[in-house]
């Protein structure tokens, strides 16, 4: 049976704002996050989705929410508990929609880096550096760093983030508030790193996002740990030198890259055969973190 992906969500009586990937209403003092299953790459939302992509990414936020056990935005994943307007589309909703405490949100992506890809390596090729921080020289592609390294990035609506150095988070955060941010990202990142390698997954790298309450407190926000937001590699197959194989989207970028596309103009629709295989990539990763099935 073929899975029609949900691509957009329409609940007229709150306010709304389209993400690349979420619809976020606002209901005043809450929020309801609803994860379509959209799949942006190269800074475009494909036309293709993935089925049932926003319910992996909202189950796997959540799975990890329990296991890390930090304040963070998370209420309730119950549909009723959203009002009227959403129990509605519970047929659509139910499984890909958090209601969550609203925070103002620290304009700072608090990137964890364990090993060196992606930006990270680009940038160590040319400079032996990463956001500033200075590395060993002689360094391979993915080979895992020394220890891990706190690269903040700013946060973009358009376009891709923008990898900024330490003393320019502080400019933005202020001292106090940056140093908390990166030994909270640290601790979250070592934490589930430990665990997803006794999944026979490693975390490369990943992102985070913080959030202050109106009583000054900071709670983590956003998805955590997902294939979306972290490079997640086969434990199995890992082989510093090169590009590793990949349960997050970069599988839909490889095709994007030897498609012919060129970056500029509307993306081309995805084969069915990449839009079946990326579905089975993500629910393979959620099916080993969690050991459990998606309902």
């Amino acid at each position: 049976m073929t899975i029609a992906p949900v691509l957009e969500t329409k609940i007229t009586e709150f306010p709304c704002r389209h993400g690349k990937v979420r619809d976020i209403y606002d209901l005043g003092d809450r929020l309801v996050i609803v994860a379509s299953d959209r799949i942006s790459a190269f800074d475009w939302v494909l036309p293709t989705g993935i089925p049932d992509k926003g319910r992996i990414l909202t189950h796997m936020t959540k799975f990890w929410f329990d296991f890390l056990k930090v304040p963070n935005h998370f209420l309730s994943m119950d549909i009723k508990e959203m009002g009227p307007p959403f129990e509605r589309h519970a047929d659509i909703l139910a499984g890909r929609s958090m209601l969550v405490r609203k925070a103002e949100v620290v304009p700072v992506e608090c990137v964890v880096r364990g090993y060196l890809a992606g930006s990270g390596w680009k940038e160590y090729v040319k400079s032996g550096r990463v956001c500033g921080i200075q590395l060993p020289p002689g360094l391979k592609e993915s080979e895992r760093l020394p220890e891990p390294i706190f690269t903040p990035a700013t946060k973009e609506d358009q376009g891709h983030d923008i990898n900024i150095s330490w003393e320019e988070m502080v400019k933005i955060t202020g001292a106090d508030l940056a140093e908390e941010l990166r030994r909270r990202s640290l601790d979250i990142y070592c934490r589930a790193t430990d665990y997803a390698r006794s999944k026979g997954i490693i975390i490369a790298d990943t992102k985070f996002e913080f959030g202050k309450l109106p009583n000054g407190e900071i709670i983590l926000i956003d998805e955590v740990l997902t294939p979306d937001s972290s490079r997640f590699w086969p434990a199995d197959q890992f082989q510093p030198g090169r590009g590793q194989p990949s349960y997050d989207k970069q599988f839909v970028r490889d095709w994007l890259e030897q498609s012919g596309w060129d970056k500029n103009s509307e993306p081309p629709p995805l084969p069915d055969d990449i839009v079946q295989r990326t579905r089975s990539k993500y629910l393979e990763a959620f099916e080993r973190l969690t050991g459990e099935r998606l309902a």
